[in-house]
């Protein structure tokens, strides 16, 4: 099982209706099954999420983020890791908003 656990990663690749880009920093934590991080920058001024993990690293994961305009933004998230050449991970998410339009996305988070 992958062990997210002090990694830290950054957005390289998202639609439109997503609010983090490449200055948003994620620090992520685990302790067994349970994987959570927190992030801000890009426009978050904070955000955290909380997920679940299985055998192969994906994660089942909720989110809620201030914006920089103030807004509370809330959403679900389930996230696939492709292991790079370098080792590093990437993070190959697929999202929907639980606030506002509900509309869904698709972002791709690389470790630092």
């Amino acid at each position: 099982m992958i062990n997210y656990n002090g990694r830290t990663f950054a957005s390289v690749q998202t639609t439109e209706n997503g609010e983090v880009n490449s200055n948003t920093i994620f620090r992520y934590y685990q302790e067994g099954s349970v994987v959570w991080a927190d992030y801000a920058g890009g426009g978050i001024a904070r955000g955290h999420l909380i997920a679940a993990v299985n055998q192969q690293g994906e994660l089942d994961m909720r989110y809620h983020h201030v914006n920089d305009k103030g807004e509370i933004m809330t959403g679900q998230c389930y996230s696939r890791p492709v292991i790079l050449p370098s080792g590093k991970l990437q993070l190959h998410e697929e999202w929907q908003w639980t606030c506002r339009d509900f509309s869904r996305g698709h972002s791709i988070i690389e470790e630092q």
